[in-house]
């Protein structure tokens, strides 16, 4: 059953990008503002609980395991051994269409403009006034399309790190999950809105848009595989030795997602203290969560 609950929780997490696609169609302009604070409360959640949780769980498994002076080593590079595992996933993607890579200053301009209303079926891109306007058709679909499979190889070591936290803590894995849901909601309006002005397809846009979100339940099925191996055969608990060191990468993980991606993201899209309002927002409710649950 605890199985069954961390794959819910993460293909929620993963079908959010569905959700901005959505709010991109519905809306006759993105509030930008709104995704600035809740990227940036997602963001306060992942790296409170990573230092706060995460990691010291980790620190503790691993001392009682090697002892001391190795336990703490170990730990040290089980983190960062997470954030090297990211950096690689990052750069393996070209900057051109990495949704993470900054924006230039006349995209950030742009954002923060009223947004036109969304084009018909038959609508040009040059006539839209967003980032990316006035490309043809085909460099638009093909931005979008590249910016879908970037986002669903970043999803893949979130979906490992949702199921992970909800398998071994479900409280938590529920705060994680939810933290992740905001990140990805962004991501499906970066997907959904070049697809859609190449070709005008609502629904084409959102199938593609959601599709980049479920390749998080394949990081929860590799999770599971790992556990079901280092567990002989368990996959709710895997050997105490393994589990610190998970830990550990774990903490990485979030650690990067949060500081290469849902804080930039999050100073693009707000104005003024947007940011640090939802990343203090999130710290908060993620230590009020912590401190109700012991």
């Amino acid at each position: 059953m605890d199985v069954w609950i961390a794959l819910g929780l993460t293909l929620l997490a993963g079908m959010a990008t569905g959700i901005g696609s959505i709010l991109a169609f519905a809306a006759g302009r993105t509030n930008y503002r709104f995704l600035a604070v809740s990227t940036g409360f997602a963001a306060g959640v992942m790296l409170y609980v990573s230092f706060v949780e995460i990691f010291v769980k980790s620190a503790a498994s691993l001392v009682e395991t090697y002892g001391e002076y190795w336990g703490h080593w170990i730990n040290a590079a089980s983190f960062f051994g997470g954030i090297f595992f990211m950096g690689v996933i990052d750069n393996m993607i070209p900057a051109a269409e990495n949704p993470h890579e900054p924006r230039s200053e006349e995209d950030i301009a742009r954002l923060h403009r009223s947004s036109p209303p969304l084009p018909n079926s038959d609508a040009a891109s040059a006539s839209a006034n967003l980032p990316g306007a006035g490309f043809h058709q085909g460099k638009l679909m093909r931005t979008g399309l590249f910016t879908a499979l970037a986002i669903a190889v970043h999803n893949f070591p979130e979906g490992f790190v949702t199921f992970f936290m909800a398998l071994q803590d479900p409280a938590v894995g529920v705060a994680v999950a939810l933290a992740v849901a905001l990140h990805n909601i962004p991501e499906g309006v970066s997907v959904s809105l070049p697809i859609f002005y190449a070709t005008g397809n609502r629904k084409k846009a959102f199938s593609y848009s959601l599709m980049s979100g479920l390749a998080e339940p394949f990081g929860a099925g590799a999770a599971y595989l790992i556990f079901f191996l280092l567990a002989d055969g368990n996959a709710v608990l895997a050997p105490y030795r393994w589990m610190g060191i998970l830990f550990g990468v774990v903490a990485g993980i979030m650690v990067y997602i949060s500081l290469d991606e849902l804080l930039p993201a999050s100073r693009t899209y707000g104005r003024g203290h947007d940011s640090i309002l939802g990343l203090a927002a999130g710290m908060f409710v993620m230590s009020l969560s912590l401190l109700i649950m012991k």
